[in-house]
């Protein structure tokens, strides 16, 4: 008996159609996108096996992809203002122990600041020279340095606004000015906790991003659509086709100034 062939493959819905892919970051004043083909969806899938093989380039791109979401978080949360928490005395070596501390400081910052949540990041570093580990955390409220030092009570404390950007920048240049400052450590917070499963970095539970998907054929109508929906044109735009070892599929980038 005859085996039927199998029907060929059908692209429904329209992330597999064949066009450009972008997600808005709403808040984040981003986006990104990719041009996807009825081949990328087998070869990402190679990809992604391949990068397990290569254990230097695993981690380069799991370092991007969590400084990509940290940024957007605290873009998207305007976490503008930037602190450090460091221990008095012989400080802490247990990552396991700061993470408990560190929980226990924005929840006592929490009460003294009213009860009511608020967005924040966190990145834990090894402090050079043996002392221990400290603390790098991002919010986007103006907190006096009494109550940060009352909530935290373990050590030291410094907190400041980004006050050195150029003029008429905005919350969104601050905020993005602030991540960039905090991925500095997000990439090594991890290879020298020597704790398996801990996170890179924290953030405030309850608070998440708002996207949004668009679908076009061609690049000039991704961004009329993502223009109209931003309300502006993006004040930078890229294609892959200019990142330095870029090797996935093609992609552009856009990001809004407000």
């Amino acid at each position: 008996m005859r085996r039927a062939k199998p029907a060929p493959l059908q692209l429904k819905s329209r992330e597999r159609q064949v066009g450009w892919h972008l997600t808005l970051y709403l808040d984040a004043r981003e986006a990104a996108g990719i041009f996807r083909t009825t081949v990328d969806f087998r070869v990402n899938r190679r990809d992604l096996r391949g990068e397990s093989l290569d254990p230097e380039r695993s981690k380069l791109v799991a370092d991007s992809r969590a400084c990509t979401k940290m940024r957007r978080f605290v873009v998207a949360h305007r976490l503008n203002r930037l602190g450090t928490l460091t221990y008095a005395g012989e400080g802490c070596h247990d990552p396991v122990v700061l993470r408990r501390h560190v929980g226990e400081f924005f929840r006592q910052l929490r009460t003294v600041l009213g009860g009511e949540a608020f967005p924040y990041l966190w990145v834990p570093e090894w402090h050079p020279g043996g002392h221990g580990l400290h603390v790098h955390f991002a919010v986007g409220q103006y907190v006096k340095r009494s109550l940060i030092e009352q909530a935290w009570g373990r050590g030291f404390v410094h907190i400041k606004l980004l006050g050195d950007l150029p003029v008429g920048s905005t919350t969104v240049d601050e905020a993005r000015a602030a991540a960039g400052y905090l991925a500095k450590y997000v990439g090594k917070a991890i290879d020298n906790s020597h704790v398996a499963g801990l996170h890179r970095y924290e953030v405030a539970q309850g608070f998440k991003l708002r996207t949004e998907k668009l679908f076009a054929v061609t690049l000039d109508e991704l961004l009329a659509l993502a223009t109209e929906r931003m309300g502006a044109v993006p004040r930078e735009m890229s294609t892959s086709d200019t990142w330095a070892s870029w090797t996935g599929p093609t992609a552009v980038a856009m990001t809004w100034a407000v």
